[in-house]
């Protein structure tokens, strides 16, 4: 069994951003954000915002992730 720091890269990767903002690049083209909550038998699973006050936890094999990116800090400077 591998341990916390064995596994493909992708995977590996996805272990360092657990409880952060991700934005998730998938192979079909699409793109989806939210926080990353748990890597767990060959998924990852991603807390997103639907509407209102409703969020949903949804999951996402490896097989189908192109890459994953954690967010950015904000500037501190004006933006203007």
């Amino acid at each position: 069994m591998p341990g916390p720091q064995q596994g493909p890269p992708l995977v590996l990767k996805a272990r360092s951003f657990l409880g952060l903002p991700v934005g998730i690049s998938l192979k079909s083209g699409q793109g989806v954000a939210g926080i990353l909550c748990q890597v767990q038998s060959g998924e990852i699973f991603v807390l997103q915002y639907l509407y209102h006050a409703q969020f949903a936890t949804f999951h996402y094999p490896f097989q189908d992730i192109q890459d994953i990116h954690a967010f950015p800090k904000c500037r501190q400077s004006p933006m203007y």
